[in-house]
């Protein structure tokens, strides 16, 4: 979607995130960083991402089995190899 302003585009996210789906997303993505945290320290997660190796939206859950620490950079990068179900 294109956007004439920033501000505009700040509204759409805002309200997006707002969702209840994106809530509980975001709340669960901060439940396995605080899991990983507790696991490993903060100074391992510090600038990195925890990933699900099996997605939520794929029926993974957060237990330690299913996370890993990734640079934001792989983890962010198009997965075309994830397991299937």
């Amino acid at each position: 979607m294109p956007f004439k302003s920033k501000s505009k585009l700040k509204a759409y996210n805002k309200k997006r995130d707002a969702t209840p789906a994106r809530r509980k997303a975001r709340s669960l993505n901060v439940l396995a960083r605080r899991k990983m945290a507790k696991k490993r320290g903060k100074a391992a997660i510090k600038g990195k991402d925890v990933d699900h190796i099996n997605p939520i939206s794929k029926g993974g859950t957060n237990a330690l089995s299913n996370l890993r620490i990734r640079s934001k950079r792989k983890n962010r990068a198009v997965r075309s190899n994830t397991k299937k179900r």
